[in-house]
């Protein structure tokens, strides 16, 4: 059974068709991207998944359960967790309570019978964060922020991940830094992980399966490498063959 399906959803905001007849499926113990130029349609369908936005038509389906029209929390209680682009963290508090907030705001089946500490103590070590977690999150660079969130993205115990520009604004060895800890999460958790991206090279050296949205609609998915050869993918977004080499 697919962890998530959506299936021929359409988003329109006025004259505007955001989303038209998208559908994709996300397995157990994967990664897979979602990527496509700015405007396609990406952050959108992830406010679908998650229940930030309402569908015009088509439906989604957490673990075989449709949540077409449930809210936030029902879809979170089914096992889904996201970060955004721009962070989203409570500044004034420290690494430690800004993950403890998830992890107490986490029914005891989520967390396994492990209290709400134990949960956010896990978090923080899982990312490396631990020696970091009595600091105040809105004095850290953005790199540990990030953590943080991703941190308390987990402390929710999910079973797929959203990721919106996980590598914005970091460096060449820190985007590497985050893609080591999120296969290191898969293979031990056996957490799914859909991606919003635009560095390629952390897309491709990822991702089992990538889905490619221009204007709205989904053009390509498959193998990086399959998406990589799709010339609808290279004129819409990537560019040439030669650019793509280099």
């Amino acid at each position: 059974m697919a962890l998530l399906e959506v299936d021929n959803v359409s988003v329109r905001f006025g004259g505007l068709q955001a989303l038209r007849a998208v559908s994709l499926t996300v397995g157990p113990g994967v990664v897979c991207g979602l990527i496509g130029p700015n405007g396609a349609g990406k952050t959108t369908l992830f406010n679908v998944i998650t229940g930030l936005q309402r569908a015009s038509n088509g439906n989604v389906r957490i673990g075989g359960k449709d949540v077409t029209n449930s809210n936030v929390n029902r879809r979170a209680g089914l096992g889904i967790a996201r970060t955004f682009q721009k962070l989203e963290a409570f500044n004034s508090l420290s690494a430690r309570d800004n993950v403890l907030v998830a992890a107490e705001s986490t029914s005891k089946a989520r967390r396994k019978g492990r209290s709400a500490a134990q949960v956010a103590d896990d978090a923080l070590e899982r990312t490396g964060l631990s020696e970091y977690a009595d600091i105040t999150v809105g004095t850290m660079p953005t790199p540990r922020a990030r953590l943080v969130e991703l941190a308390r993205a987990l402390a929710t115990g999910p079973d797929l991940l959203l990721l919106d520009e996980a590598s914005s604004g970091l460096n060449d060895e820190e985007t590497g830094k985050v893609g080591e800890l999120l296969r290191e999460v898969v293979n031990a958790t056996g957490l799914s992980v859909l991606l919003v991206e635009h560095d390629m090279s952390f897309v491709m050296g990822l991702c089992s399966t990538i889905h490619v949205l221009d204007l709205g609609e989904m053009i390509a998915h498959g193998t990086p490498a399959e998406v990589q050869a799709d010339r609808r993918v290279q004129v819409a977004y990537l560019g040439t063959e030669a650019e793509l080499a280099s």
